[in-house]
C-alpha cells in the first residue's frame, strides 16, 4: 500500500554541490513514476537504491534544460542494461523530435520500445490510468509551456473483519459482494449489515506536483485537499521581481497556494542556486503555511493510509 515521493533534486536553472537538478520518483504500490528528469538523474537513481527497471513512465513538465536533459542519457542507460520492457514518456508534443533523433541515432537499436503520449499543455486532462492510480496533467503559468501533475489513488475497497470471515465461514463469492456494499445473510435468514462486517475503506491519497509556475490560483480546483504539495519556491519575498519577471513563485506564494487549496503538507523545492541557507525561504512559507518542509536531495515522504471514518446513524 505504499504512496511514497522521493525527491532526487531540489536545485533550479543550475545543480549546487548539495543540490540536483528537478527530479522526482513516487512510489505507488512499487509501480514507480518519474516526474521531470533534469541532469545527474541518474547518478541520483543509484544514490537512492531505486532500480531503473522499475521506471516505466516518465512525466516532464516543461522543456526547459534543468528539467529534462537527464532524459537522453537515461533512454541511453536504459539500453545498456538491456531493458525489454516499454517506456512510456508523456510530455509537451515538441520533446518528440529529440527522442525520434535519440532512436534513429543511437547505435545499434534500442532494445525496447518508446510510446510517447503528448500532453496538451492548455488543459486538464487524464493522461494515464491504471487499477491503482489515475494521473492528471494541468496548465501552470510559465515563460513556456508548463503543466502540473496530479497523482490521485483510485478508491479502495472495504475490507472483511477476519473474525466473521472465520466464525461464519464466508465464501469468495460472498466475500466480494460484501467489499462491493452488500449486507451478509446468515444460513438462518439473520442479515448483518455491510457496515457491521467490514473495516471502512483508506481514503483515497493524492500527489500534486506544481514546478515551474508563478503564482496562479486557476489550480485551486484541480488540486483541493490534496495531502502533499509540491510547489516551487524559487525566490525569497524580497526578490517577488524577479520571480514576476520570470513567472517563477516566491516561498510565500507557494505556501499561500497551499493554504488555498487545503493541502495537508507542502514541500517547496527548486531553490534558486544563490541561496547557500534556504531557512529564510521556509521561515516565510511557514508564517503562511505551517505544514511546510523544504525539498531535500534524497529525502523521502510517506503518505500513510488512514481509513475513513464512518457517520454513526441513531437507526
Amino acid at each position: 500500500m505504499k504512496f511514497e515521493l522521493t525527491i532526487l533534486g531540489s536545485s533550479s536553472a543550475l545543480p549546487t554541490s548539495g543540490r540536483n537538478l528537478t527530479a522526482h520518483v513516487l512510489n505507488v504500490y512499487e509501480r514507480l513514476f518519474l516526474i521531470d528528469c533534469g541532469e545527474g538523474t541518474q547518478i541520483q537513481l543509484r544514490r537512492n537504491k531505486i532500480k531503473f527497471g522499475k521506471i516505466n513512465h516518465i512525466f516532464i513538465s516543461h522543456l526547459h534544460g534543468d528539467h529534462f536533459y537527464g532524459l537522453f542519457g537515461l533512454i541511453s542507460s536504459f539500453n545498456l542494461l538491456d531493458r525489454k520492457k516499454d517506456l512510456h514518456i508523456y510530455a509537451h508534443k515538441p520533446l518528440k523530435k529529440g527522442i525520434d533523433f535519440i532512436r534513429k541515432n543511437f547505435e545499434g537499436s534500442l532494445n525496447y520500445t518508446i510510446h510517447f503520449h503528448p500532453v496538451n499543455p492548455d488543459e486538464q486532462e487524464l493522461i494515464f490510468e491504471d487499477k491503482r492510480v489515475k494521473v492528471y496533467s494541468f496548465p501552470l503559468k510559465h515563460k513556456i509551456p508548463a503543466s502540473g501533475f496530479l497523482f490521485a489513488e483510485k478508491p479502495r475497497l472495504p475490507n472483511i473483519k477476519k473474525s466473521y470471515v472465520e466464525k461464519y465461514n464466508i465464501s469468495v463469492k460472498n466475500i466480494r459482494q460484501i467489499k462491493n456494499g452488500g449486507d451478509y445473510t446468515k444460513p438462518d435468514g439473520r442479515i448483518i449489515p455491510h457496515t457491521e462486517i467490514t473495516e471502512p475503506p483508506y481514503r483515497q491519497r493524492s500527489y500534486a506536483f506544481c514546478s515551474d509556475t508563478a503564482y496562479n490560483e486557476e489550480i485551486l480546483p484541480v488540486i483541493n485537499n490534496v495531502d502533499l504539495l509540491y510547489h516551487e519556491a524559487t525566490f525569497q519575498e524580497e526578490h517577488k521581481e524577479e520571480a514576476d519577471k520570470t513567472l517563477h513563485s516566491t516561498a510565500g506564494q507557494a505556501a499561500e497556494i497551499a493554504r488555498k487549496s487545503q493541502a495537508r503538507k507542502l514541500i517547496v523545492g527548486h531553490f534558486s542556486a544563490r541561496y547557500k541557507n534556504i531557512d529564510h525561504l521556509i521561515n516565510e512559507a511557514k508564517e503562511i503555511f505551517r505544514e511546510t518542509i523544504p525539498a531535500e536531495d534524497g529525502m523521502v515522504y510517506e503518505i500513510k493510509p488512514y481509513r475513513i471514518k464512518r457517520s454513526h446513524s441513531s437507526g
